[in-house]
């Protein structure tokens, strides 16, 4: 696989998980009924926006298409897909029950990171994208955590 190839790969699967991410996060934050996570969770899907952003930026820099489809990506649209379908059905099941909102999104950014790191170790990525690509990481680490730490306390 080329280098092209690894780079479309990475920035289409990022690009997903974080469409994925924002639509999750707005989703959660409409389900949430503690006013602190609701406005934390919109952050997140407005970071996760913007991620969007950023990922397109850098793939049009490249002269990569992220849009092209690999069965890797396809494997990850499944997975987003299921991801959304378990938030919404999450909610509906427990009555907008706040910590199985967050253990759902929890599980989002378990797949996000397990993305980035994929990411980061394709071969020939610039500096730049990379970079790009590690702050994402952290960013999502970081929210990760949180969540993890709120879900701890809302039982």
């Amino acid at each position: 696989m080329n280098t092209n190839e690894n780079a479309a790969r990475a920035f289409t699967d990022l690009l997903e998980i974080s469409r994925t991410g924002a639509k999750g996060y707005r989703e959660a934050a409409e389900g949430v009924s503690n006013p602190q996570l609701k406005s934390e969770l919109s952050r997140l899907s407005q970071q996760r926006a913007q991620f969007v952003a950023e990922l397109e930026q850098q793939a049009q820099q490249l002269g990569v298409s992220a849009h092209d489809s690999t069965i890797e990506s396809v494997a990850t649209d499944a997975a987003a897909a299921v991801h959304r379908g378990w938030i919404n059905i999450k909610a509906a099941v427990t009555g907008h029950d706040d910590a199985a909102i967050l253990g759902e999104c929890e599980t989002g950014d378990a797949v996000a990171l397990r993305a980035y790191e994929t990411a980061l170790k394709a071969q020939g990525l610039p500096q730049q994208a990379q970079a790009v690509i590690q702050k994402q990481h952290s960013e999502v680490l970081e929210a990760k955590n949180w969540i993890t730490q709120q879900k701890g306390m809302s039982r």
